[in-house]
C-alpha cells in the first residue's frame, strides 16, 4: 500500500486531488489534445466527470495506487495530473499523465512522471510500466525524459475516440535501472522541412500515406525493392510510425515534394541508424513524373548534409542493384564514392539474385 503522502520537487508540488481541483480539472481536460490521445475520457468533460474522477482517485489509494495533482510549486496553480494503477497480479504498477494546455512544453510531465515514479520505487515498488500511443510524441518524450526503457510495440492494443485500432510502444522501468534520461539521436527538422529552393523534404505523415502507397507499387519502383511492396494499411501505419521512429533515433522518414507545388514527389529514409559507430544508409524512390529533373539528387544532399551538421554520424551507407543504373547516378552526383560490390546479395523477383554495389559518403569528404 502506497502511504498518501505530497511530493515536493522545489518546482512542483504533487498532492492528492481534492474538491477545490474540480473547476481546473473541467478546464484543463477540454482541448484538442487530450480528446484525441485520452480517448477514454468522456468529451466535453463536465464537472460530473471531475468529480467521478476524485472518486477514482479514492479507490486508487485504496486499491495500492497513486493519483497526485500536479501544482506550480510556488503559485500552487493546477498543471495537471499524475497517477499510478494498482498493482497487477505479477505486482507490477502502471503511470499515467495529463497535463494542462497552459503547462505544456515545459517539462511539467516529465518531472512529475519522474518524481512519483522514483517515490514509489522508495517505497518498495518493483516494477513501473509505461505506454504511449506511436503517435503521441508528447508522451514519448516523457517516457525516455523520465529514464523509462522500451520494451515492445503493441500492436492495435486500443481503439481511438474514431474507431481506428491504434498502436502502442510499451516501456518500463525497474527499481535498480539507472533511471537517465534518453538524449535524441536524431534531432528533428527545425522548421519541419529542408528546402533548397527546388524540393522540399517534410517528416513523413499519415496525410502522404496515399501517395507513397500508390508510388511504391509501380513496378518502375517495386522491382528495385526487398519483398513486396507494402499493403496500404501497412503504408498508413509506417506514416503514422515516422514520429516515434525519428524521436526514438531508429529512422528518419521524410516525403520529398516539388518546392512549388507542394506535389508529393517521393521518398527518402535514413535508416539502420548505429550509434557506436556512427552509421546511418540512406533510401530512397521518386515518382515516374519527378524523374531526370535532379530532384533525387538534390533530397540526398539535402538529407546527407543535414545529417552531418546535427548528428553524430560519421559515415553514410547506401546499397544499389548493380543493374539500378539510376540510383547509382544519383549517389554519384551526391558525392557517394563506390566502396565495393556484395555479390548476388538482392533477390529478384525472376528468382535471380542482383550484385550488390555498395556506396559511401564521409563527414570528412569534401563535396
Amino acid at each position: 500500500m502506497l502511504p498518501r503522502e505530497v511530493i515536493s520537487t522545489g518546482a512542483l508540488i504533487l498532492r492528492p486531488p481534492s474538491h477545490d481541483d474540480l473547476p481546473a480539472i473541467v478546464r484543463a481536460t477540454s482541448d484538442a489534445d487530450t480528446a484525441r490521445f485520452l480517448y477514454r475520457l468522456p468529451m466535453p468533460y463536465t464537472i460530473e466527470d471531475a468529480e467521478a474522477y476524485l472518486a477514482v482517485a479514492e479507490r486508487r489509494w485504496a486499491e495500492g495506487g497513486a493519483e497526485f495533482t500536479i501544482a506550480d510549486g510556488d503559485s500552487g496553480q493546477y498543471l495537471g495530473a499524475v497517477g499510478l494503477r494498482p498493482p497487477d497480479t505479477h505486482g507490477a504498477l502502471s503511470i499515467g499523465y495529463r497535463v494542462a494546455e497552459w503547462a505544456r512544453g515545459k517539462g511539467v510531465a516529465s518531472a512529475a512522471t519522474r518524481a512519483v515514479t522514483e517515490w514509489a520505487f522508495d517505497k518498495g515498488a518493483r516494477r513501473i510500466e509505461l505506454r504511449a500511443e506511436v503517435e503521441n510524441l508528447a508522451s514519448l518524450r516523457v517516457a525516455y525524459a523520465a529514464g523509462y526503457v522500451q520494451e515492445g510495440v503493441e500492436r492495435e492494443r486500443a481503439r481511438t475516440r474514431d474507431g481506428r485500432a491504434a498502436d502502442f510502444v510499451a516501456f518500463a522501468r525497474l527499481a535498480g535501472d539507472p533511471g537517465e534520461a534518453a538524449e535524441q539521436y536524431l534531432p528533428f527538422l527545425e522548421g519541419g522541412e529542408l528546402s533548397d529552393g527546388v524540393v522540399r523534404l517534410t517528416q513523413l505523415a499519415p496525410r502522404d500515406a496515399g501517395d507513397f502507397h500508390a508510388m511504391v507499387g509501380r513496378p518502375s519502383v517495386s522491382r528495385w525493392m526487398l519483398g513486396p511492396p507494402p499493403t496500404a494499411e501497412a503504408a498508413e501505419r509506417r506514416c503514422r510510425y515516422t514520429g516515434y521512429w525519428w524521436l526514438s533515433g531508429q529512422r528518419a522518414e521524410l516525403a520529398i515534394r516539388d518546392a512549388e507545388t507542394d506535389a508529393f514527389a517521393g521518398h527518402i529514409q535514413l535508416v539502420q541508424v548505429v550509434p557506436s559507430i556512427g552509421q546511418a544508409m540512406v533510401g530512397y524512390s521518386l515518382q515516374p513524373d519527378f524523374r531526370g529533373k535532379g530532384f533525387m539528387t538534390r533530397a540526398v544532399r539535402l538529407l546527407t548534409d543535414w545529417a552531418f551538421a546535427h548528428t553524430a554520424l560519421h559515415r553514410i551507407v547506401a546499397g544499389t542493384d548493380v543493374a539500378n543504373d539510376a540510383s547509382q547516378q544519383v549517389l554519384r552526383r551526391a558525392g557517394f564514392s563506390r566502396e565495393g560490390v556484395q555479390r548476388e546479395l538482392f533477390p529478384r523477383p525472376d528468382g535471380t539474385r542482383g550484385d550488390d554495389v555498395e556506396w559511401l559518403l564521409l563527414r570528412t569528404r569534401p563535396r
